[in-house]
């Protein structure tokens, strides 16, 4: 499964894209808590999701503590697709 860095979709620019199953990663820090960013990304995610594309946002901190159970949703997620 190829994946793209950093690739531009529309008007938004995703951490990761795999085209093949439709998937985008996202790697989030923690600006991405704050209440308006929280509504950029809620936004930005259905704009997303009506061209027919998934998202799967992570933490920085599950990626660096704990990346089989993040490398093993993004599988999961892969295969059902």
């Amino acid at each position: 499964m190829q994946f793209y860095r950093q690739k531009p979709i529309g008007p938004y620019i995703v951490d990761f894209f795999a085209p093949e199953a439709g998937l985008i990663v996202e790697v989030d820090g923690s600006q991405h808590g704050e209440p308006d960013n929280l509504e950029q990304d809620r936004v930005r995610d259905l704009c997303l999701k009506d061209e027919g594309l998934l998202v799967l946002r992570f933490h920085n901190r599950e990626v660096l503590l704990e990346i089989d159970a993040v490398l093993e949703r993004i599988l999961e997620v892969i295969l059902r697709r």
